[in-house]
């Protein structure tokens, strides 16, 4: 809806159904269209009539009855109440103090409000009589009015009420009926005579003690307030308070000491007020020079040791360029062995990276990028050993394995140390142009027994037994053996369980 406040059609039928005292009852009556697109049938009976209409949402076929039913009904309708009529008058409910110190900022004139004390009530005399419960709870005085002057430039208004807000609100109402017609008057302030009415209009909204203080803070004079006599019953004291300034000293009484001490400090700062002016000392301005801003210099070796993509962000922040932006560019791989390829630009420059996951990706497609621009790597390779975690399990010592490079295709099995082993010791004995056959299950449980023999060239080998693990059988391997002088007889390839079995012997784990 347009308006939050306008009634709904639902709101409206049930103001109805109140005035003729009846009950609306709507019912679903059907649903039909597949899940993501289904209408509601609903019914409304008001009375003896009833109505029916559709819609996409149950709530909105209940609008749509009633609306229908608001629009089709014979009952009598209530009477529409008229709208309240605004109290302020002025567009969005602004109150006329906040009007008026628009119109005086237009004008160049603050609003200043001075609050009055208020005036005895004629013929009343308070009531002192404290005994009895009558004229303890029962007994109210006369309500409070308030007063308050308000001055606009060389204008003064005067508002009442019944509190201090409402007289301020009272005063302006009056000072906005005044000089809303009058036309806004010329700025040409004197230095001398501005000044002082500034000072005095400031000075209007302080307290007495705290201008005081300000004086003395100017003139370097000591302050000090004491109560000197206290005298009277304890439910109405009197407070005598001494005040010294400097060598000017007043006293001031009343019913507390907060209020015996502000009348002494309006007795002593009428004898300030007669003090000649301090004379003005200007000061030197201070001329600062700007600290030239640091700048970061991104050498080759910055950052080594960050996140590359910090690193990089870093850089780029440093150079004032814009930061790199990551595109994914494309997911391929089997659903458990997922690979991500993301690219990133930075200016002219474009590198990616390549891992098993978007982070993995991102930070490695950000190590191309600055390799790509000069930079030295972020990790040593002994870090990234470590981080990898390979060598956590193994307690023994370290075998020679070569290094993984990143030319490895995925989804190759890393051999333990045993199997590596052996399958090194069985490519030196083997002899040239053998080819490579499974052994038979009852050997496979001698421990000194090599799983597979393997020919002479490493890449065919590595091929090999790649086919073996993951199919098993080896279409290289019957290759080879067509090839090789004698004829290798076929053997009936090991199960998966034995495969498996093998291996956590190897690995030292139970299956």
């Amino acid at each position: 809806m347009a308006n939050p406040k306008e009634k709904t059609p639902m709101c409206l039928v049930n103001e109805l159904a109140r005035f003729n005292r009846v009950q609306p009852q709507y019912k679903l009556l059907k649903e039909r269209g597949p899940a993501h697109s289904k209408m509601f049938s609903v019914q409304l009976s008001l009375g003896e009539q009833t109505w029916e209409s559709e819609g996409s949402s149950i709530k909105k076929a209940q609008q749509a009855v009633a609306n229908k039913a608001l629009t089709e009904s014979t009952l009598p309708k209530p009477v529409q109440k008229p709208p309240k009529s605004n109290v302020n008058n002025n567009p969005g409910s602004i109150t006329p103090t906040v009007e008026l110190n628009g119109l005086a900022m237009k004008r160049g004139e603050p609003a200043i409000y001075r609050p009055l004390d208020p005036k005895p009530f004629p013929n009343y005399r308070a009531n002192y009589n404290f005994r009895g419960m009558y004229n303890q709870r029962y007994h109210c005085p006369m309500p409070k009015i308030f007063y308050v002057q308000l001055a606009v430039g060389n204008n003064e208004f005067f508002g009442e009420g019944k509190t201090r807000q409402a007289a301020r609100h009272n005063a302006a109402m009056k000072a906005l009926q005044a000089l809303q017609n009058e036309p806004i008057p010329e700025k040409s302030p004197q230095n001398g005579e501005s000044g002082k009415e500034m000072d005095d209009d400031k000075d209007a909204n302080k307290s007495e003690i705290s201008l005081v203080f300000e004086i003395a803070l100017k003139r370097n004079m000591p302050v000090s307030f004491e109560v000197i006599k206290e005298s009277g019953p304890p439910h109405m004291k009197s407070f005598v308070t001494r005040v010294s300034v400097g060598e000017f000293s007043a006293e001031g009484e009343g019913n507390s000491k907060k209020l015996s001490k502000k009348c002494a400090a309006t007795t002593v700062l009428q004898e300030l007020k007669k003090l000649p002016p301090l004379p003005v000392v200007e000061k030197p301005k201070l001329f600062f020079k700007k600290r030239p801003k640091t700048i970061v210099k991104a050498g080759p070796e910055y950052g080594q040791g960050m996140n590359p993509i910090s690193r990089l962000a870093q850089i780029q922040q440093a150079k004032k360029e814009k930061e790199p932006d990551y595109v994914l560019l494309s997911e391929r791989g089997m659903p458990r062995r997922w690979e991500f390829v993301m690219q990133v630009k930075v200016g002219n420059e474009v590198a990616t990276g390549t891992g098993p996951n978007k982070k993995i990706a991102k930070k490695n497609a950000a190590e191309a990028m600055l390799l790509q621009l000069g930079y030295k790597a972020s990790t040593s390779l002994q870090d990234q050993l470590d981080k990898t975690g390979e060598n956590k399990g193994w307690s023994g010592p370290k075998a020679g394995f070569p290094e993984p490079t990143n030319n490895t295709p995925k989804g190759i099995l890393h051999l333990s140390p045993d199997v590596y082993q052996e399958m090194e010791a069985s490519r030196h004995k083997v002899i040239s142009g053998t080819t490579l056959g499974y052994l038979s299950p009852k050997d496979m449980n001698q421990p000194s027994s090599s799983f597979f023999s393997i020919s002479p060239t490493s890449n065919s080998s590595a091929t090999i037994a790649r086919e073996l693990l993951m199919n098993g059988t080896s279409p290289t391997a019957e290759a080879i053996g067509l090839k090789g002088s004698s004829p290798t007889p076929p053997c009936s390839p090991v199960q998966p369980s034995k495969q498996l079995e093998y291996l956590a012997r190897i690995q030292g784990f139970q299956v």
